[in-house]
């Protein structure tokens, strides 16, 4: 996205690589076009022979500790393995690794280990679905509740399921939640300033008015981490005080960042169209009729393009409303209270009539002993089922 930072970027890149042993992403790296940065094979060979030599000694260790039939250390063997795997970017063999631990988990702790390291290793390899049934398994393990640092990581990884199926309101509400315990326990994911970030554009785009203030602008907790990402807490202020030019054009601003971000690239422009939507809409909500060059002028663009995108927004049902292109207005669509009253006390009369009629038609059959009884009713049959059978009697008899 941005031509002029990559040489900038790959060669950090390179440097961060060769702080690990990942030597294939070092190498894809290196081969990247434009990367200023060449390869330097000695490294990757010193680098491979290691990692050899203590994928032996951590198998040969798993091998002996199956001999000795203890859970602790065949547990503790396949999650030094996973490590293992995963910090030379094997995410499918470490997540293997990490799932064999669970026939070894004796304790309520090492199962929440072990469904951590599986969410980390599959937020890593964008499978969502595993993230969600494992989050979903710690969080209904017992102690999951008393760490709180734990809590926070797991509210983190519900969040990104939430944002990667476009869930934005789910998301909004497990970001916000998210305590500052988190610190950066998490930072190999999330760090505490992108959960802020997230959590306001999810917000933003999501929540409505009342919502917002109550969950972000008097959100102590979640406004303490804002501080960590002042643009993003003066977008939400803005968006809340309704200077929406200064809001949206903040927005523009991050956009070239937001663009690079692992986890909201893929979500940018969605976000960026409902949250400009909402605005429209928040503007226009208290008012019977709006100038549209004044609406232009607060949300600093043209009035043609204004009108399109208000138009947009009616067809959608958004905006109960109607456009006077002519003069320029956009006039409110309101219900004619008066005719709604009306017919909803006709049909209060209605439903009434009916049920009195049925009550009263009740009771008559009630007061006359005029019933319908089954054959093996233990009461026997009614007054006029006797009087027939009587009469019925006597004409036999004469």
């Amino acid at each position: 996205h941005e031509p002029t930072l990559r040489a900038e970027a790959l060669r950090i890149a390179v440097e961060q690589a060769r702080q690990g042993v990942n030597t294939a992403l070092y190498q894809e790296l290196c081969a990247t076009e434009g990367c200023p940065v060449a390869r330097d094979d000695a490294w990757v060979d010193s680098v491979e022979k290691k990692a050899s030599a203590r994928l032996d000694k951590l198998e040969s260790d798993l091998a002996s500790h199956k001999t000795s039939l203890v859970k602790e250390s065949i547990r503790m063997g396949h999650s030094d393995l996973g490590d293992f795997h995963a910090s030379r970017g094997d995410f499918a063999t470490a997540l293997k690794c990490y799932v064999r631990t669970r026939d070894y988990c004796t304790t309520s702790r090492h199962t929440l280990s072990m469904c951590l390291a599986v969410v980390k290793v599959s937020i890593h390899m964008g499978n969502y679905t595993h993230v969600s049934n494992y989050v979903s398994k710690a969080e209904s393990t017992a102690d999951a509740g008393s760490d709180a640092v734990l809590t926070a990581q797991l509210r983190v990884a519900s969040a990104l399921t939430a944002l990667e199926a476009k869930k934005f309101r789910a998301a909004a509400r497990k970001f916000v939640e998210v305590s500052v315990e988190l610190g950066t326990t998490f930072s190999e994911v999330c760090s505490v300033s992108d959960v802020a970030l997230y959590g306001a554009l999810c917000a933003l785009a999501a929540f409505d008015r009342a919502e917002l203030s109550e969950r972000v602008v008097k959100n102590s907790a979640f406004r303490s981490m804002l501080e960590l990402y002042p643009e993003a807490r003066e977008i939400v202020h803005d968006f809340h005080s309704s200077r929406y030019a200064s809001c949206l054009a903040a927005l523009e601003t991050l956009r070239p960042d937001l663009l690079l971000d692992l986890h909201l690239r893929p979500h940018v422009e969605q976000l960026y169209a409902d949250i400009r939507s909402k605005a429209l809409v928040q503007y226009f909500s208290p008012f019977v009729a709006v100038d549209l060059c004044r609406m232009a002028s607060a949300f600093n663009v043209e009035v043609d393009s204004l009108e399109k995108e208000i138009a947009a927004l009616i067809m959608s049902g958004c905006i109960p409303a109607r456009i006077d292109s002519q003069a320029k207005v956009l006039h409110a669509r309101h219900a004619d209270q008066r005719n709604a009253t009306f017919v909803k006390a006709l049909a209060t009369g209605e439903s009434y009539m009916r049920d009195t009629k049925a009550l009263l038609l009740r009771l008559n059959l009630l007061r006359a002993d005029f019933a319908v009884k089954g054959s093996g009713d233990s009461s026997g049959p009614s007054k006029s089922s006797r009087q027939e059978r009587a009469e019925a009697r006597a004409f036999g008899g004469a």
